[in-house]
């Protein structure tokens, strides 16, 4: 692998677009929030769940990463926190969230894109596989292709949604106000699944660390970004579903047709148009952003001999692993027939689990090693970090909770999530038993 100094390296602009597609890319895929909570329970919800999910993984994130900014990120905290063992588990969860999670963008795209081309809808999955390997290409080619196609697509995402607020607030001006807040009346399994809505919106913190190596001074470029892509999202997450509430829109009509239905309730057909090419925008860039960060763990997982050897291999002239990028679209290319709602619960459901062992590696290392350097230290002791990793373990279990006692569907899509994470467990034996002169580092 070439050297740190050796890498082409993004800048924080870039770094704060690259994050704003790997956590989100916009409020779209948030439509069917207004649908579980409906217009008392959706702000307070929206609101409310990142900081108990979204808060405690930034701050161990940058805890973390300025301990050790490296190419791998969690991958390797947790490794050297807890072991090879559980290194490979959360290296194996990773990977599968995140197959569970790219195949959800290109079947957006389509849903998007017909609302200019309805006819798309009968090509659905050629149209995926052309995104898929696009993006293939795009990210062989490396971090610096990435990082400015990322701003310029933020740029084209931002511009609709901003457009769509800013009509919307000045068309509904006179009777503007904030719904009472309120949860009485909503179902465990509705609350549930708003749970999953805003927190499937706003995961991925850790995604954006395991290519540190090719940041432009990881530590400092970390902090900035990812607070001021939190802030961001939070804003026009905010405005995008307080719009939405202040039109009147039919709650199923929103979540079947998206945003780009309430762009024609608003400003007509044009600005339809317009918001269904912000959406079309967004989905390449989360799929590209995503592709990005995955691709170095298995690359990482191989050069440690926990993997095939071949994922290791880099561009010859790109220097980017290649084959880790192909491998992974290749799976994808196999995951797109699968419905929005069972992904969006098996992807929150695998990576709570994977985020459980960073918050352990935390905890471990303020334990095992408190005089390590850290340039970003977390300003609370190991008590009062325990305490307050217990609020995303809580929201995890509520909304998994809630998925388990709705549709059968869904329950078959949480069961199935279950049953991917023990894979984890199943693949390490089998390495174990196929590489016997393997030395496991404890």
């Amino acid at each position: 692998m070439p050297s740190a100094a050796s890498l082409k390296k993004i800048r924080p602009i870039q770094l704060v677009a690259v994050i704003f597609f790997t956590v989100s890319g916009g409020p779209y895929g948030l439509e069917p929030l207004l649908s579980y909570a409906g217009d008392h329970g959706a702000l307070i919800i929206l609101l409310i769940t990142p900081l108990m999910w979204d808060v405690p993984a930034i701050f161990t994130v940058l805890e973390l990463n300025s301990m050790m900014p490296i190419t791998g990120g969690y991958y390797k905290w947790v490794k050297y926190a807890l072991g090879t063992h559980w290194g490979f588990i959360e290296g194996w969860w990773t990977w599968l969230y995140t197959f569970v999670d790219l195949a959800i963008y290109p079947v957006l795209f389509v849903q998007y894109a017909g609302f200019f081309f309805p006819e798309l809808l009968n090509f659905q999955i050629p149209v995926c596989l052309v995104i898929i390997w696009a993006s293939a290409g795009l990210n062989i080619l490396g971090i610096m292709p990435v990082g400015k196609v990322s701003v310029f697509l933020s740029a084209a995402v931002l511009a609709p949604i901003i457009l769509l607020i800013a009509l919307g607030i000045y068309h509904y001006s006179g009777a503007m106000h904030i719904p009472a807040t309120s949860l009485k009346g909503l179902s465990f399994p509705s609350f549930g699944m708003a749970l999953y809505t805003v927190m499937w919106n706003c995961l991925g913190w850790d995604n954006v660390t395991t290519y540190a190596e090719e940041v432009e001074k990881p530590v400092r470029s970390y902090l900035v970004s990812i607070f001021t892509a939190f802030a961001l999202v939070m804003v026009v997450y905010f405005f995008a579903i307080w719009v939405a509430q202040q039109s009147g829109i039919n709650h199923d009509t929103l979540t079947d047709s998206g945003f780009p239905a309430l762009g024609v309730l608003i400003g007509g057909h044009w600005l339809g148009i317009v918001v269904a090419a912000g959406g079309m925008a967004s989905t390449l860039g989360i799929y590209t952003a995503v592709l990005l960060s995955v691709s170095r763990v298995p690359q990482v997982m191989s050069e440690d001999n926990l993997l095939p050897k071949g994922l290791n291999r880099l561009h010859p002239r790109f220097k980017t692993p290649f084959i880790s990028i192909i491998i992974c679209s290749i799976v994808v290319s196999f995951m797109v027939l699968w419905t929005f709602a069972d992904l969006l619960i098996i992807d929150v459901t695998v990576y709570g689990a994977g985020l459980s062992l960073e918050y352990i590696a935390l905890i471990k290392l303020r334990v095992k090693e408190p005089l390590k350097e850290r340039p970003f230290r977390i300003p609370l002791s190991v008590t009062g970090l325990c305490l307050v990793l217990l609020l995303p373990f809580i929201v995890y279990s509520v909304a998994l909770g809630g998925a388990l006692s709705s549709t059968p569907k869904a329950l078959s899509a949480a069961i199935f999530a279950l049953v991917a994470l023990s894979s984890a467990e199943v693949a390490w034996q089998l390495i174990k038993l196929s590489r016997p002169e393997l030395k496991l580092k404890k």
